[in-house]
């Protein structure tokens, strides 16, 4: 290749800066994106070196450490990367401990929306940002499905957050003409979800119930439902949105409800586990005060201006999940009975 073409190849190489780089999506997100030529920088927590650990992509990332609770530190990564996209991913993301500690929730999943908006517009202006959103801003509402137009309606201190960043976003296109996004996601999951979450937590209890690990597995509700999607695709979402000339909200979501006890039939019937009440142990901890059952996702603007549609169906997600954990549990497992 002559060294005319190559050093045009190289301009046209696009630097992404990601925060949350360490969590499921944040992980999912690097992946994909290195995968189609980007340089990505990831903001990180000084003390977060078990997820730094876990990032699969940590050795073909540059990591900068910094908080969104510190406007300075994210002023010095954005000057740092000088991105083309930024990806705000970070945020408390589980919901009951939102509301254990809703200041902190609210110091980084509202105001660190905005850090994110204000640093970009005076030092990249020209930068396409991604802000990630959530179902939890809907659900005070009885409208289902929920689409674009749908009147926010929060009931919890992440859903407050994440209507107060979606809010800010509007407010940056239309009054600085910033380029922001909002992806509004509704439940995606993945077998890199932590086992506090029901999903993972059904999926890992299960593959340890058919390795002679534990009994049962406490939840919740089972009759509560979710749109539950696959993670992956709602990352490959989230970089489409940034490919469009115009700056818009979009929902993503498959648009089906399955409930908690369909995942956990589903899941034993994947690992070879009899399903029967004696499974399940309930807590009242995962008791939540508000059904969540009506929140359905109406994604026909991302099909139509995204050309995304969920590809991942509900049986194929629980079996991704459960396989992928069975094989945790049988290396457990060995590894228990090697110390005996």
């Amino acid at each position: 290749m002559r060294p005319r073409i190559v050093a045009q190849l190289v301009l046209m190489v696009k630097t992404a800066f990601i925060t949350g780089i360490t969590g499921q999506d944040g992980s999912y997100l690097s992946e994909l994106l290195l995968s189609k030529r980007y340089e990505v920088f990831g903001l990180v927590l000084e003390s977060d070196t078990d997820g730094v650990k876990r990032l699969p992509t940590k050795d073909d990332v540059t990591l900068i450490t910094g908080d969104l609770a510190d406007a300075a530190s994210v002023r010095c990564a954005i000057k740092e990367c000088e991105p083309d996209e930024i990806y705000n991913l970070a945020a408390p993301t589980f919901v009951p401990s939102s509301m254990k500690d809703p200041a902190t929730t609210t110091q980084i999943g509202a105001l660190g929306a905005v850090r994110i908006m204000a640093a970009a517009k005076e030092i990249v202006p020209r930068a396409r940002i991604f802000q990630a959103s959530s179902s939890e801003i809907y659900a005070g509402t009885r409208i289902s499905p929920q689409n674009e137009k749908t009147p926010m309606a929060p009931i919890t201190p992440y859903g407050f957050a994440k209507a107060f960043a979606t809010s800010a976003s509007a407010y940056f296109r239309k009054s600085f003409d910033t380029s922001v996004s909002c992806g509004i996601f509704y439940n995606h999951e993945s077998p890199r979800r932590p086992p506090t979450f029901v999903t993972r937590k059904i999926t890992l209890g299960v593959a340890r119930i058919a390795h002679g690990l534990q009994r049962n597995i406490e939840l919740g509700n089972l009759r509560s439902k979710r749109d539950w999607g696959h993670a992956p695709e709602y990352m490959d979402a989230a970089w489409r949105m940034l490919q469009q000339k115009k700056p818009e909200d979009y929902i993503i979501a498959t648009g089906e409800l399955h409930s908690v006890r369909e995942f956990l039939e589903e899941a034993c019937r994947i690992a070879g586990v009899n399903y029967s009440a004696k499974l399940v142990k309930t807590n009242k901890e995962f008791l939540r005060s508000a059904d969540y059952s009506h929140l359905r996702g109406d994604a026909r603007k991302a099909k139509k201006k995204l050309g995304w549609t969920p590809k991942t169906k509900f049986k194929e997600l629980v079996r991704i999940m459960v396989e992928s954990d069975m094989e945790l549990a049988k290396k457990e497992a060995k590894a228990r009975r090697k110390d005996r």
